[in-house]
């Protein structure tokens, strides 16, 4: 098995940059008006749509 430099290592991961690095998590609390207690929203969302989701209720 050959070694693999660092180099090709760097441009390997500039190739797949577009992978899932572009995602996060987001998790919203969300309280429930009958009983007060909170739940939890778990979504992955694209990093430039954020603002978007936690703008809408």
């Amino acid at each position: 098995m050959a070694k693999v430099s660092k180099n090709a290592r760097v441009a390997q991961r500039a190739a797949n940059a577009g992978s899932g690095r572009d995602f996060v998590k987001v998790v919203q609390s969300i309280k429930n008006p009958k009983t007060g207690k909170y739940s939890y929203k778990q979504v992955m969302v694209h990093k430039d749509k954020v603002d978007e989701f936690l703008a809408k209720k």
